[in-house]
């Protein structure tokens, strides 16, 4: 691989909420070098709120594809494709809206999009070269979900499984578990699966 080139590889990983996408592709930029390789997260292009008030806020729905920004996230990454920098916004669980800044991002040889959604829209989902769906089971992300909502996001135990049974579960089996289909390598377990991960590491220096 070189490190220029005139038209950035995009590789999309789906799948549920804390399923192990985000490790699956820091596991994959790992193994690459560093100028080579970049991750974006689906997560920075939820819609900004900051018109609502934080009660309105609060009742988001982060599990229905009205509440992602897709088609600003497949502009952008037409903008990468054609070899120029895109504002990247930048989105704070903590007060359910976008920072005021934003993320300058300039194109690498391969870019990584990760996020939960990413296959339910369908020009967004044309965008991508190869495209990977991380499978696991649901209640090892319910685990994860809380470990990570309260640690990492502030939230109460009993708001993260409330928001798990009324939005999250039943978003992924809408809108998430049907896009499966359109995976081109479905990897069991994330980030944790080297067998995978050598698979994919292979492929994506093969295409570029």
């Amino acid at each position: 691989m070189t490190a220029t080139i005139q038209r950035p590889l995009l590789v999309g990983i789906a799948g549920a909420s804390a399923s192990g996408k985000s490790l699956l592709a820091k596991t994959i930029k790992q193994r690459l070098p560093i100028e080579h390789i970049q991750v974006i997260s689906e997560d920075s292009y939820y819609f900004d709120q900051s018109h609502l008030t934080m009660d309105e806020r609060e009742q988001t729905n982060y599990d229905h594809p009205n509440s992602m920004e897709h088609d600003l996230l497949q502009q952008h990454l037409e903008q990468l494709k054609q070899g120029n920098s895109v504002d990247a916004p930048c989105y704070d669980f903590t007060i359910h809206t976008r920072k005021p800044e934003t993320v300058v991002i300039n194109p690498t040889p391969i870019i990584i999009i990760e996020g939960i959604m990413l296959f339910s829209h369908k020009k967004l989902r044309d965008t991508f070269d190869l495209k990977l769906f991380v499978d696991t089971p649901l209640d090892i992300c319910l685990l994860r979900r809380i470990k990570r909502d309260t640690v990492e996001r502030g939230r109460s135990l009993e708001s993260v499984i409330e928001q798990y049974k009324t939005t999250v579960r039943p978003g992924y089996i809408s809108f998430i578990q049907p896009t499966k289909e359109y995976a081109d390598v479905i990897i069991p377990k994330g980030g944790k699966n080297t067998v995978a991960i050598d698979l994919v590491e292979t492929k994506l220096k093969a295409m570029c």
